[in-house]
């Protein structure tokens, strides 16, 4: 498939409103006050171009860079550090470059109520159907504690982040790791403590992974704002070995931050990571990411509910799977809690014995309800790993899944199958299911690849009675289903998305 069709081009020109430069009318985080002043945007009064050539200029508070998409886009680059109130405007004939780390404020430290003298808070609001690219895997967009974005697209218009290989036409569908992705930091709680030190804790704060940038503190309902309908493609990037961005991480993220239709497509690394915090997501679409889905670390204690997870056909790295959870340092006592509904897992045709598709380490206490975990028939590997003794202790919960692999269960070195089976149907944990077989089909014409998915259930996943997931965590909605979708009216995943196969040609997805 190639990037941004010019015909895509043409009508985002012509339907594209110029649009006057306004702040987040959002709230700073407590004890910040307003931000005030700030570098604007917008570009009120300027005359959009005719359809298919690049706006003249750029505008207020981006640099004019030049032109891209064969000419047709006017490239305007996004501030190194952006503080005050930014606007990206959707504006016809014009894009938008980030290069190199552009920061959303300074990070402001772990206390709200103390923020670090000399620094300055930055809100950036990014409009619907606005594009953003990158050119290389240094290039990547940071949101600093104490700061905010509000990317806010919609079901017909969402924003998209992509590289600019994907804006000139030359990506495939095997493209990946062509720009840096999005990282969010915030202020609450996380298990990187010092010594002697026991979390939550403001003392406790972390390092982003592939940043310098600082994650934690010990508020848990912090705000670092809004995305919704999002794209975010062809990222993720090896700074050094075990040192990766994503498409998108959080990082210390409060409950105050929405994050609602994202979609993460072909990272080079995994497709969302979350470091500790209390963030919780949904509608979240992750496909061909070559590492795992969602992998999380350093005790994330949100939920998040509907999410569809289809894994490339072939991956470069080892150790793919579709949720890695983990919390560090392995033995701490603030276990990550992570919490999911309604998620459908298809793993890859091919994978090794090891790439169990649900993989849970290193002190977590984990509850998964109302889930389809899948492989095809030809696929090595596991359901389910259990590789930490303290997760079996920490005693996790599972109501309502479906599994459907031929090996339901890893005989994990440390946590054998019997063990882990053992787990998986105790006493307390109940409608569960573990087959080998699967009565979802794919779409017609399809296969069980990174970028098409079997994700209707069939009568084997409709026959699994759901539980009650509000009253089980209290940001889940009630269901009459499990999985990610009720069946195939329910279309939540289309027309905001890309790459990601439909269920019905009526109804195509985004091209990529």
């Amino acid at each position: 498939m190639t990037g941004f069709k010019l015909t895509t081009l043409l009508a985002l020109s012509a339907s594209a409103l110029t649009l006057a430069a306004c702040g987040s009318s959002e709230v700073a985080s407590p004890g910040e006050g307003d931000f005030g002043g700030g570098t604007g945007g917008g570009g009120g009064g300027v005359t959009p171009p005719a359809p298919g050539t690049p706006a003249a200029d750029c505008p207020t508070g981006f640099a004019n860079v030049g032109v891209v998409a064969a000419g047709t886009l006017r490239a305007c680059q996004l501030p190194t550090t952006i503080t005050g109130n930014l606007t990206v405007p959707l504006r016809a004939g014009t894009i938008y470059s980030i290069s190199g780390r552009t920061e959303v404020g300074n990070d402001r430290g772990a206390d709200p109520a103390a923020p670090v003298a000399g620094t300055q808070q930055g809100i950036l609001t990014i409009e619907a159907g606005v594009r953003l690219y990158g050119s290389g895997g240094s290039d990547y967009l940071l949101v600093n504690r104490g700061s905010q974005i509000f990317a806010e697209g919609t079901a017909t218009n969402p924003i998209i982040f992509t590289s600019r290989a994907n804006v000139e036409g030359t990506t495939t569908e095997n493209s990946q790791g062509q720009w840096g992705g999005v990282v969010i930091a915030g202020r609450a709680p996380t298990a990187v403590c010092p010594v002697g030190v026991t979390a939550p804790n403001i003392a406790c704060v972390g390092q982003v992974e592939g940043t310098s940038a600082n994650y934690g503190g010990n508020n848990p309902t912090d705000n670092s704002g809004r995305l919704r309908y999002v794209q975010i493609r062809y990222s993720g990037f090896e700074i050094s070995p075990n040192n990766e961005l994503q498409a998108l991480t959080l990082a210390g993220v409060g409950s105050g931050t929405v994050i609602d239709h994202v979609q993460a497509y072909n990272s080079s690394d995994d497709g969302i990571e979350i470091f500790g915090g209390t963030v919780n997501l949904s509608h979240i679409v992750i496909n061909g990411a070559d590492d795992d889905g969602l992998d999380t670390d350093t005790g994330w204690r949100g939920g998040a509910q509907f999410g569809i997870i289809t894994q490339r056909a072939t991956a470069v790295t080892n150790g793919s799977r579709g949720f890695e959870w983990s919390a560090a340092p392995s033995g701490t006592a603030f276990y990550a809690q992570p919490k999911v509904s309604n998620w459908t897992i298809v793993g890859r045709n091919a994978a090794v014995a090891a790439d169990a598709l649900l993989t849970l380490n290193t002190g977590t206490q984990p509850t998964i309800i109302n889930s389809v975990i899948t492989n095809p028939s030809t696929s090595a590997a596991a359901c389910l790993d259990i590789d930490d003794a303290q997760t079996v202790t920490n005693a996790p919960v599972f109501r309502s899944v479906f599994f459907a692999c031929n090996r339901p269960y890893e005989n994990d070195s440390n946590v054998n199958a019997v063990a882990t089976e053992a787990v998986f149907i105790n006493a307390t944990n109940v409608g569960n299911t573990a087959t080998g077989v699967s009565s979802m089909t794919a779409p017609a014409g399809a296969t069980l690849t990174a970028q098409s998915l079997a994700f209707i259930n069939g009568a084997n996943e409709t026959a699994v009675t759901p539980a009650n997931a509000p009253a089980i965590y209290s940001f889940f909605t009630a269901v009459t289903y499990v999985g990610a979708v009720r069946n195939a009216a329910d279309t939540w995943y289309q027309g905001w998305t890309c790459g990601l196969q439909a269920a019905n040609a009526a109804a195509p997805s985004l091209t990529c």
